[in-house]
């Protein structure tokens, strides 16, 4: 799961009465932009090309345009890094952003439009940088987005939007740097935040918020699943999410995961040959993880359960989609040589699952494992 601190959606930029600019004086071009949402996250891309052509043709020098292009490959070429072209694009589309928001900045420094574009590109390749493991480079796409960003603290009592921009830095702010230590220097300068904090504004963006809800309830997801250990709370609003978005592998994906880690086997292997029918290569890891952990908690077949486990380690895992999958799937081998009292061989396999994890409930059942 991405937990990069200053994930900002472009939607921002047209949420509500803090943003007063063209695209919110016009009610077509906004239902469209919402339809070409829900066809990004539905993988209905034919249907987001056409959207997004006629917010080229109606606003051609927009940074709405090229934003929510990068938003369309980001999701219809998971993981990013593995086409050819799509990262090329993806850079080039968020940096287009980038040129006509600051176009606009030029003419007024505070024109919100061009600070909550200038914002989200920022944060979107930030976001690419994080998830190809260029944790500088990401630091400082932090760095630029952070002044832009601080205008939006004060906004959430005016605009329910804002509570998933102010939520995840205060939450991500304190949390990035207890992940990943060698950033911290490097983190002087941000405002200190406040997790809870953060946790409570997220819920509110994802219960409150129109353009950023789902987003804001896939987040907070996966800060339950990784950090806070609560799958169940994590299941409530990935649910929500596969109902709206019935055809989204990462969504049904996750919600697969959290249901088999609340231990509702039946609801889980319900839904599995939906997983297994979607044509999506990243897939084969938790599908062969998911298979494997059924085998060993509901079948209490450790010898399938471990070829599970080894047929997703022997594949190549996806940042930031499946590598949590080699972490369980290596954790799961542990389990099965402890039981067979094989102690070294539990010991190789959880420190190569604590090599590859980031989930909190991973991490301790290494640190318990005597």
């Amino acid at each position: 799961m991405s937990k990069y601190i200053l994930l900002v959606l472009w939607m921002f930029a047209i949420s509500g009465s803090p943003i007063r600019a063209q695209v919110l004086t016009d009610p077509v071009l906004q239902q469209t932009i919402l339809q070409a949402l829900d066809n990004i996250y539905g993988g209905d891309f034919s249907e987001a090309d056409d959207n997004i052509r006629q917010l080229r043709t109606r606003y051609p020098q927009h940074p709405a345009v090229p934003m929510l292009r990068a938003i369309q490959l980001y999701w219809q070429y998971i993981p990013l890094s593995q086409n050819r072209t799509a990262p090329i694009q993806y850079v080039q589309a968020c940096e287009q952003t980038l040129t006509l928001a600051k176009k606009r900045l030029e003419k007024d420094e505070n024109e919100p439009e061009g600070v909550f574009f200038a914002l989200t590109a920022h944060s979107y390749l930030a976001l690419k940088h994080h998830n190809d493991d260029e944790l500088m480079k990401a630091v400082n796409e932090a760095r630029q987005a952070y002044s832009y960003m601080k205008q939006g603290f004060d906004l959430t009592a005016t605009n329910p939007e804002f509570f998933f921009t102010t939520g995840l830095y205060n939450y991500y702010v304190e949390r990035y740097p207890m992940d990943n230590p060698i950033v911290k220097p490097m983190m002087w300068f941000f405002r200190s935040g406040d997790m809870p904090l953060g946790l409570r504004q997220i819920e509110t963006a994802a219960r409150r918020a129109i353009f950023t809800r789902h987003e804001a309830a896939y987040y907070l997801a996966g800060i339950y699943l990784q950090h806070d250990n609560a799958p169940n709370r994590a299941a409530v609003w990935l649910k929500t999410l596969l109902e709206r978005f019935p055809n989204n592998p990462v969504f049904l994906m996750r919600y697969i995961e959290s249901l088999l880690l609340s231990n509702r086997y039946d609801e889980a292997q319900r839904l599995l040959p939906r997983l297994k029918a979607m044509p999506r290569p990243f897939l084969s890891v938790p599908i062969r993880f998911f298979d494997g952990l059924l085998a060993e908690k509901e079948a209490k077949n450790d010898p399938e359960a471990a070829a599970h486990y080894q047929a997703a380690v022997r594949e190549k895992y996806m940042v930031p989609y499946t590598k949590e999958y080699h972490a369980m799937a290596y954790a799961g081998l542990a389990r099965i040589a402890a039981r067979s009292n094989n102690r070294s061989l539990a010991k190789a396999y959880y420190q190569k699952a604590l090599n590859l994890a980031e989930y909190k409930s991973i991490q301790t059942e290494v640190k318990l494992f005597k």
